[in-house]
């Protein structure tokens, strides 16, 4: 009789991550500490439900490699669904709290994905964009023409301080609306990471990289592409059930294109490769469309160059220049690299300091003429009609791009010495 002996095998915490989730949680809660104002505990607010509404997207784009050009009818049908639940529960009809009705948005938006998931899903690639993106439209187009659910062009509008108060709470105060996004935005981030954990979430980023392989081997792509597209919906659903609870007023602009659009292009900026970039991408969203849009009416120009220049010279988005500089502090080499980085800094924002004023003075032609050709651009008084304010802008806009170019040259050369060091040292390190 052979005797089997057990063995016991001790498996660390991971301390790191430990960490990361501890600092994230800890800044969620003193954030409105900090932002004491309206403005600021609304705008972390919005930030909350961004964060979900870009990591469910992302659950598509960067995780399973599907471009999908209609997520927002998913985060605005639960929208939509909330708010209906919401005034049900106001009128006495439906017994529910206020702080469970963001998940009700979550079940109507997983229940959406069900129904449109099981056509988009049967394909992929530019197909699958495709068929979102016409989704996508006929979900818009039926906002407009069903007024009884959608509300016509006005919307549907609800009262989130409803029946007793629990403990205080009435949900009146932005803040506590606030700490109700934070707890979700918790739980939900939590457990879209524990998804890319999950043989599921695995397997789906093997049909990202190779689908031919996964068929191979027994798996059905079109099935792995389903069920995640359920479950990003259900998430995506949260985020439009705590938008519904925030704004309270849900119109068609929460289903359309441009907020497909918005998700797309910042969780793209933020970094669609890592998980956390979609993160990046929701607070850059909000300091778009709020703060930037009261800035400039050119606001949406700038945002378009800068997602031009990120896909040209930084495809991985913010997430990967963060990846790339603490690789260089891993190996002490960040020190040699900040001269360098803030020659391209300086001279970049030379040149983007004369464009802008460039681009200023022509808005303010085309839609401000009737105010005289006096305008004030970040403290500095322009003339649009005066030679010298268009001369001077320009010099200072080549300028600072001779300037860059040198600064870039410059760079490239300590980059490349700094990667041949990593690089020897990777090695010495393998022989050891």
């Amino acid at each position: 009789m052979a005797l089997t002996k057990t063995y016991y095998e001790f498996k660390p915490y991971n301390v790191a991550r430990w960490v990361i989730w501890s600092l994230f949680a800890l800044l969620l809660v003193v954030s409105p500490m900090v932002f004491t104002s309206n403005l600021s505990v609304t705008m972390l607010t919005q930030m909350g439900i961004a964060m979900i509404a870009c990591l469910s997207y992302n659950m598509l784009l960067g995780q399973g490699g599907m471009l999908s050009f209609g997520h927002a009818v998913y985060t605005g049908l639960g929208s939509y669904i909330a708010m209906h639940a919401l005034n049900a529960a106001s009128n006495g009809a439906l017994n529910i709290p206020v702080t469970l009705i963001p998940l009700v948005g979550g079940v109507g938006g997983m229940l959406f994905a069900v129904l449109f998931g099981y056509v988009t899903t049967r394909k992929s690639g530019t197909t699958f964009a495709m068929i979102t993106m016409g989704v996508g439209e006929l979900v818009f187009a039926m906002s407009l023409m069903f007024s009884e659910f959608f509300g016509g062009e006005a919307g549907v509008s609800g009262n989130r301080v409803m029946g007793e108060a629990f403990m205080g709470i009435t949900y009146g105060p932005p803040v506590q609306v606030y700490y109700l996004t934070a707890a979700y935005t918790l739980v939900c981030v939590a457990l879209m990471y524990a998804f890319t954990r999950t043989p599921l979430g695995r397997i789906l980023n093997a049909v990202r990289d190779n689908p031919e392989r996964v068929e191979f081997i027994g798996y059905n792509t079109q099935h792995v592409r389903y069920l995640s597209f359920i479950i990003a919906g259900f998430f995506a659903g949260i985020a439009g059930g705590l938008a519904s609870v925030n704004f309270e007023i849900v119109t068609a602009e929460v289903v359309g294109a441009g907020r497909s659009g918005a998700y797309l292009l910042f969780t793209f900026l933020g970094g669609a490769t890592f998980f956390f970039g979609p993160l990046i991408g929701a607070v850059l969203m909000v300091l778009a469309f709020v703060l930037l849009s009261e800035f400039t009416k050119a606001w949406l120009l700038y945002l378009g160059l800068v997602f031009l220049f990120m896909v040209m010279f930084a495809p991985g988005g913010i997430a990967s220049l963060i990846m790339m500089n603490l690789r260089l502090a891993a190996f002490g080499r960040l020190r040699q690299m900040w001269v360098a980085y803030l020659g391209l800094a300086v001279t970049a924002l030379m040149a983007l300091a004369g464009a802008a004023a460039m681009i200023e003075m022509v808005y303010h032609l085309q839609l401000n003429a009737a105010l005289g050709p006096e305008l004030k651009f970040a403290g500095v008084h322009l003339n649009a009609e005066s030679l010298n304010s268009w001369f001077g802008s320009a010099f200072v806009m080549l300028t600072g791009l001779g300037l860059f170019e040198l600064a870039r040259r410059q760079f490239v050369h300590d980059w490349d010495e700094t990667q041949v060091f990593i690089e020897k040292e990777i090695k010495r390190r393998e022989a050891l």
